[in-house]
């Protein structure tokens, strides 16, 4: 840890775009922990974040109450925040910081800002990172990257050796994010797909409604994703998808086997597109974080590529982000009070 008190108090925040997760933690312990379906999106479509201000006084309200319940008596130093609670749809807009970056390029640009409305806290807001040119155009846009609350976990991951020099993790979130880490394990560049929020979209917002649950699934049919990836590729993704419409018209099938198809769709056009740019390599490994079953889908189509991957289990995720966050606001308090 970077100096400082380590057993310092903190509400530690992670908004996204569609969740919301916050954590009172003590040192390395965490002592309460709360979320709601609740993201930037919601912002988006509302027009106003009351949505979200609402979600982040209740959950830090939740926590602070579960903690006085179990006796924890110590008081929170500040709320330390990451994700896209800094984008210009969170709370405030916090540039990203230039990558290569690690704890002491993020730490250096936290902002600090009162949220009366929320909490008398002070909030401590964890930049994003961005990769490629500062501008782009339609001939450079494509080595253009951001992201924003996956730093926090990189860091996190490497400070407990699940990243090392030089790693590749895959996060599946709303979005599909491959970063790689350089030789003294900064954030050395990122690609974004939206293939998550698509799924979501697909399930949810089009005719394929009828044929997919939806919600996220709680198991995979791994032979039913490779048939997804083969229609991809030798048809393209739109109409990989509309087969999925003609397997409930006509064919024998469950919404969950339509439903993996659908996903291995999207999984052959992420991989295939990762794989021609360079990005996934034999030689180097990669640590999968998020995505539940569709982690398992996305190890078993890499060992299909001669492409070893481990998955991170819910618990190792939620860790990391915890010790990324300790790290950054250890880095900010100690600076402040030297």
């Amino acid at each position: 840890m970077m100096g400082g008190d380590k057993d310092i108090c903190l509400i530690c925040v992670d908004a996204g775009t569609t969740n919301t997760r916050v954590w009172l933690t003590c040192g390395q312990r965490i002592i309460a922990r709360a979320r709601t379906g609740v993201g930037v999106r919601d912002t988006a479509r509302d027009g106003s974040p009351a949505r979200l201000h609402q979600a982040l006084r209740d959950l830090m309200a939740q926590v602070i109450a579960e903690a006085r319940d179990l006796g924890f008596g110590k008081s929170p130093a500040c709320v330390i925040a990451a994700g896209m609670i800094t984008s210009p749809l969170g709370l405030v807009e916090v540039p990203h910081v230039a990558a290569p970056a690690g704890v002491d390029e993020l730490a250096a640009c936290v902002e600090r800002h009162s949220f009366p409305g929320i909490t008398d806290l002070p909030f401590l807001l964890i930049p994003g990172v961005r990769s490629g040119p500062w501008r782009c155009d339609q001939e450079t846009v494509g080595a253009v990257d951001v992201m924003r609350g996956e730093e926090t976990l990189c860091l996190g991951l490497s400070k407990l050796g699940l990243l090392g020099p030089q790693a590749t993790l895959l996060n599946l979130g709303s979005h599909w994010k491959v970063i790689k880490l350089d030789a003294e394990r900064r954030i050395a560049s990122s690609l974004t797909s939206m293939s998550g929020e698509l799924i979501h979209a697909a399930q949810t917002q089009t005719i394929l409604a009828s044929s997919v649950p939806q919600t996220r699934p709680k198991a995979i049919d791994q032979a039913w994703v490779e048939a997804g990836m083969r229609e991809q590729r030798q048809s393209g993704l739109a109409r990989a998808l509309f087969c999925v419409r003609l397997l409930e018209q006509r064919g024998e099938s469950s919404p969950e086997q339509r439903l993996a198809f659908l996903v291995g769709a999207f999984l052959a056009s992420d991989l295939d597109a990762l794989i021609s740019r360079g990005l996934l390599r034999t030689e180097t490994g990669v640590v999968i974080a998020g995505g539940g079953p569709v982690a398992g889908a996305w190890r078993n189509a890499l060992a299909r590529a001669s492409l070893s991957a481990v998955t991170l289990n819910e618990a190792e995720v939620e860790q990391a982000l915890l010790v990324g966050s300790r790290e950054i606001a250890s880095g900010v308090l100690s600076g402040e009070a030297s």
